[in-house]
């Protein structure tokens, strides 16, 4: 299962603020753990998604340094200004425990 918690936002973003979640718990975006969804963000965060739930290698993608292996980082497309109204976002992701092995809400 993997948490994607929206690190940094450069400019404006309309869907998201610091600290919100997505939860994704492979092949399940888990709504009920999800702040909020983004379009934009989406095709970046599901490309590496399959890849990250069944081999963490977040260096060997690109998307960290050795000094940081437990997380992944990644941005949504929207380049902000000058060329659009929005904002990028940036996304910490790390790998957790699968829901059915631990206690739900």
């Amino acid at each position: 299962m993997l948490e994607i918690v929206v690190h940094e936002i450069k400019g404006y973003c309309p869907v998201y603020k610091v600290g919100d979640k997505i939860v994704i718990d492979d092949p399940e975006i888990v709504l009920e753990k999800t702040d909020a969804l983004c379009t934009h963000a989406l095709s970046t965060l599901l490309h590496y998604a399959l890849i990250l739930e069944h081999d963490w290698c977040p260096v060997k993608l690109g998307l960290t340094t050795a000094e940081d292996e437990e997380h992944a980082y990644m941005q949504c497309v929207d380049p902000g200004k000058p060329y659009t109204e929005g904002g990028t976002v940036i996304f910490k992701c790390h790998k957790t425990t699968r829901l059915h092995e631990r206690d739900t809400d």
